[in-house]
């Protein structure tokens, strides 16, 4: 069997399961070349001439039974094949952490331009909530001549950020740190902060589709209005930025609960695949005292 004989079929499994399509992958050719990907070692993606390769027997048991998890369990793929992507960089992930699909993620790999245009003036950097470490390391790579802080108040998610951090060889400028929001921190101020907090509102916990289910709901619960640890992030960030420093929070379906909750913050809405209504950006002067 080749990998486009099995893709054929998997797809056509996916379609007849009640499944929800999501976590970086839209549809059932995304999960399905996501698992090819995986076991041929691919990288992010299958080339189309890579479709005509035969599969080794183990391979497609590893295949068949990956899809078994996807569809029985409602295991979201990253969890089956412990592996999340954004862009060309590869991370670790297990259901103790949130699967990787901040749209911040995308900015940072263009620098965060234009807002800003020297990456050498970022010298100390945070990653709040930091889940996997992926924002951290993105971080990282973005801004060659900063030391990043990854905090989370999740021991268990820190783990998986350390073998992340390792993983992309940042140890001697990434450090991982347990911390409730800024409760560790005091003290400590950054050029940028970057931060992809819980923000799921209650209602939507409730409806929530058992593939997000076996996300930790601690990294995705935000209160009743899914503004709980947006609102405490605001009320302290600007004692923890430098002069000129950049906020940069991601707020999911929550711009318009936001911008009516702090109706005199003047929030820049920063462009995403997805449109400009998900991540906002704050200068250290614009933030509450």
């Amino acid at each position: 069997m080749t990998l486009r004989q099995w893709r054929q079929g998997a797809v056509a499994r996916l379609r007849r399961a009640p499944v929800f399509f999501g976590h970086g992958y839209p549809n059932a050719g995304a999960e399905a070349d996501a698992l090819l990907a995986w076991v041929t070692c691919a990288g992010p993606g299958v080339s189309r001439e890579g479709l005509d390769t035969v599969l080794s027997a183990e391979q497609r048991l590893r295949l068949d039974e990956a899809l078994r998890h996807r569809i029985e369990q409602r295991l979201p793929v990253p969890y089956v094949t412990g592996e999340a992507w954004i862009g060309p960089l590869r991370f670790e992930v297990t259901p103790q952490v949130l699967i990787p699909r901040s749209f911040i993620g995308e900015l940072l790999l263009e620098g965060l331009d234009p807002w800003i245009a020297d990456p050498a003036r970022v010298l100390r950097a945070l990653d709040l909530c930091t889940g996997s470490g992926c924002l951290a390391i993105l971080l990282a790579l973005a801004f060659p001549g900063a030391t990043v802080d990854a905090s989370d108040v999740s021991a268990a998610a820190l783990e998986v950020a350390e073998r992340n951090i390792l993983r992309h060889e940042l140890s001697d400028r990434v450090r991982a740190l347990r911390s409730d929001l800024f409760a560790v921190l005091a003290g400590r101020r950054y050029d940028l902060i970057v931060s992809n907090p819980p923000y799921v509102d209650a209602a939507a916990m409730a409806a929530l589709p058992a593939e997000y289910r076996h996300e930790p709901a601690l990294a995705l619960a935000g209160g009743l209005d899914g503004l709980t640890l947006v609102d405490a992030i605001l009320r302290t960030a600007r004692q923890h930025l430098e002069p000129g420093g950049l906020l940069v929070l991601e707020v999911g379906h929550n711009r318009a609960a936001l911008e009516a909750a702090w109706p005199g913050l003047p929030f820049t809405w920063l462009d995403t695949h997805a449109g400009e209504d998900f991540v906002c950006l704050l200068q250290q002067e614009d933030l509450p005292a």
